[in-house]
């Protein structure tokens, strides 16, 4: 799994500008609610409160925000980091929806991706 991980973040990081956020990977689990719980695997170069990863979020196919995870501080030692946003509810119907992230200097990365909810994996996320 590490190597991976390590493999993904090489590809990433090639892809994504050095200060924008990568997404390295995004997990999502299905409760019996219905509702969803999500988990965000994100690398940024934080350099303290002036420079920070500061929001992830999931987004339909129209751009509608579905839910977002606000990240309350840097992350300076801790990368990549996992944050999770829990019971989210995706409306019915919805299959093909975007994790997006964004810092406080650069606004949103054009680092994104897509899940088929339909699917139990794919590039860069799993369903359960």
């Amino acid at each position: 799994m590490k190597i991976l991980l390590s493999g993904l973040l090489m590809i990433i990081s090639i892809n994504v500008m050095a200060s924008d956020v990568a997404i390295i990977f995004a997990k999502f689990s299905r409760n019996v609610d219905g509702s969803w719980n999500v988990a965000a695997t994100l690398k940024h170069a934080d350099s303290g409160w002036n420079h920070y990863a500061n929001e992830w979020r999931i987004v339909d196919g129209k751009g509608h925000v579905i839910g977002k995870r606000v990240l309350a501080h840097p992350h300076v030692d801790e990368q990549p980091f996992t944050r999770r946003l829990y019971s989210l509810k995706i409306p019915v119907g919805v299959a093909d929806i975007f994790v997006e992230a964004s810092d406080s200097v650069n606004g949103r990365s054009p680092d994104r991706i897509k899940v088929d909810l339909t699917k139990r994996s794919g590039d860069r996320f799993s369903v359960e």
